[in-house]
């Protein structure tokens, strides 16, 4: 059979609260940012490897506040006396660890935002202690706030994980699939975007429908990588 043509199909990535899937690795992340009870200071620190829902979860936080999201290395393209005007989430900081003007704007951005009493939300792949932000007092502001992580995924979350990444790409997997998937893959939420990502690929690329024979082809392809850790 010939080789079909692959075509890049639109991910539609559901981010509201219903299609966020609560597991004993999340469940305390999850109460934290939906708290009623205002956080200590006004800041929380959400942390977690790549995947794992910390964008997510900032979306259902800003949808629940109206907040305004941005990520930290796209601050320098910000008015921040008018972003501190309401409750702000700035995302993935540790990606600005080695520039010292964004830093610089979030550290101006932090002071603002509470002291006009508005909340601030702040993501990143590890504990805020490891940030290793080249300016002190933002360093220090970090590791001063409360920090909440979400954990590796569980089998039920990882299982929901691979469902929403399938539903993100329009993709209806024969019922045997997932489970199948989850017994053999990776445990991380960014070995799971990347096989989903795979399976689509070559399901198009072949004309195939999804099924547990495609999924193991893959499998035995492409085994999965050992000891592979998230990076900052």
């Amino acid at each position: 059979m010939a080789e079909q043509l692959s075509f890049d199909l639109p991910v539609r990535q559901a981010l509201g609260r219903e299609d966020f899937f609560v597991s004993p690795a999340n469940a305390l992340a999850v109460a934290m940012v939906e708290s009623p009870v205002p956080w200590p200071g006004g800041r929380l620190v959400l942390s977690g490897p790549a995947g794992a829902g910390k964008t997510h979860l900032t979306h259902v936080w800003a949808a629940e506040t109206g907040a305004r999201i941005v990520r930290a290395a796209d601050l320098l393209d910000q008015d921040v006396p008018d972003l501190a005007s309401g409750p702000v989430a700035v995302e993935d900081v540790p990606e600005i660890a080695a520039a010292r003007a964004p830093q610089e704007a979030l550290f101006h951005l932090y002071n603002l935002v509470l002291s006009e009493g508005h909340a601030l939300l702040l993501t990143g792949r590890r504990d805020p202690a490891l940030w290793q932000l080249g300016l002190p007092d933002l360093q220090s502001r970090m590791q001063s706030a409360q920090h909440v992580a979400l954990d590796p995924p569980d089998d039920a979350l990882l299982m929901a994980v691979l469902t929403k990444l399938f539903s993100d790409r329009q993709l209806a997997p024969k019922p045997d699939v997932i489970s199948y998937l989850v017994t053999r893959m990776d445990r991380t939420f960014a070995a799971a975007g990347a096989l989903v990502e795979r399976l689509d690929r070559v399901a198009m690329a072949e004309g195939r429908t999804l099924t547990r024979a495609l999924a193991a082809k893959l499998l035995e392809r492409d085994p999965p990588a050992q000891d592979v850790e998230d990076t900052p």
